[in-house]
């Protein structure tokens, strides 16, 4: 079954659970509402939308200056609107192929500028990728899992007070998983003897510490691995993270580092780790034998959909707002994925291109079976939303998605511990 919920929200905000306005603690509100309640057209449709800005919660009659433009991609059109009575309409025109047309707002109000942007889609459902699937996939990522299993698991463990209690215990954990590589995470276990799913977080983009550590997951039942990715551990200092990170050339630099060469990637031991990782969980005595679980957002996302594509053992997948997704996108002049390697020189060369394609979430997206739960919001500049409808658009295996217009690289804390709930609704 394939369910999309599509989640709106009033004048383009939500309330939290203090019941702050939206934005939090900002002068200014944009209220801009498409004139089709989904915010999705067809090809050749006409999308128009009201624009409304506030100061003070009081409508403002300025003058908003906008550029209109596809999905991370240069402005194809620009112009100017007063707002009279603090409205205005502005009409930003259709696309002829399946894709996301960005609407970019500008204000100037006593001497400060504000700015906003919408996005609304054209037949996206029809949207597909430019990552060609590779005829050795398979046998390539099933050699590299092999070879990187000829050296045992080895696990130490350190219990961390700090993170325990009376209900659950955490153990940071350091896990050898191939012959040059290890990982940390923070293992957190109920305390009530038993047997339990087990669930893999894998973490977003960047050099740092494990900083959201969770513990609603094991409350609710369940084990719960959240991992870091290079071997680095977590009592670290950040100046200690900083350094290694000023190390790349880019900010998250690591994810360039040996792209010519399949074989030589930086990612390709953080794939071969995710499976590791689901090796340990499922060699504790308190796994159930049955439930694996993962799940991520953003390069976490991305990660969870890998590992799903990757191991048959796992039973469910929640990834939000997934990076690496059909990364050489903009060679097909629309938005690519995180980490938009277009803005990088020389990023998308032949042999680059051939290399992602064994590495891109799109490839491995073809290959899951079990039930899969997406998330992801059409105002996104990191992981936008052309390219998570064509992850969307590939799996064929039971799905939900929930879409929520409004957001950009965030999830809220009620989607967030929904996650927890669809997840116990798969259990085998």
């Amino acid at each position: 079954m394939h369910k999309i919920i599509l989640m709106m929200t009033i004048l383009c905000g939500c309330l939290n659970a203090t019941a702050e306005n939206y934005p939090y603690r900002n002068d200014y509100l944009w209220l801009t509402v498409p004139d089709h309640a989904d915010w999705i057209y067809k090809t050749g449709e006409k999308a128009k939308v009201e624009v409304t800005l506030c100061k003070y919660g009081i409508p403002q009659n300025t003058e908003i200056s906008y550029e209109i433009g596809p999905d991370e991609m240069p402005a194809t059109s620009t112009g100017k609107v007063q707002l009279k009575n603090g409205r205005a309409i502005i009409d930003m025109g259709t696309l002829k192929k399946p894709g996301f047309l960005d609407l970019r707002l500008k204000a100037t109000i006593d001497g400060k500028q504000t700015e906003h942007h919408v996005k609304v889609g054209f037949s996206p459902e029809q949207l597909k990728p430019y990552t060609k699937n590779p005829n050795d996939f398979d046998a390539f990522w099933k050699q590299t899992i092999e070879t990187a299993r000829q050296t045992p698991v080895s696990v130490t463990k350190e219990t961390i007070n700090k993170f325990s209690d009376d209900e659950v215990i955490c153990q940071l954990v350091k896990i050898r998983i191939d012959n040059r590589h290890s990982i940390y995470g923070y293992l957190t276990m109920p305390r009530k003897a038993g047997k339990y799913p087990v669930v893999l977080t894998p973490p977003g983009a960047g050099i740092k510490t494990i900083k959201n550590h969770d513990d609603k997951y094991t409350r609710a039942g369940l084990i719960r691995l959240e991992m870091e990715i290079h071997g680095l551990n977590p009592n670290m200092t950040e100046e200690q993270f900083k350094e290694i990170t000023s190390a790349f050339d880019h900010e998250n630099g690591y994810l360039m580092n040996g792209l010519d060469d399949r074989d030589n990637y930086y990612m390709k031991h953080v794939y071969v780790a995710c499976v590791r990782a689901i090796d340990f969980l499922t060699s504790l005595p308190e796994w159930d034998g049955r439930n694996v679980a993962v799940q991520g957002g953003s390069q976490g996302g991305a990660l969870s959909l890998i590992t799903a594509g990757l191991d048959e053992r796992v039973t469910t997948c929640v990834a939000n707002h997934p990076a690496l997704s059909d990364m050489a996108g903009y060679l097909d002049n629309r938005a690519g994925g995180y980490p938009h390697f277009n803005r990088t020189n020389k990023m998308l060369t032949p042999e680059k291109v051939q290399t992602m394609a064994y590495y891109d979430v799109v490839n491995f997206a073809r290959r899951i079976t079990c039930p899969v739960y997406l998330t992801w919001g059409y105002n996104d500049n990191v992981c936008p939303p052309t390219t998570s409808y064509i992850v969307w658009n590939l799996i064929t295996a039971p799905k939900d998605a929930l879409i929520t217009p409004i957001n950009e690289h965030w999830t809220s804390t009620d989607t967030n511990n929904y996650q927890i709930i669809w997840i116990k609704k798969h259990l085998k």
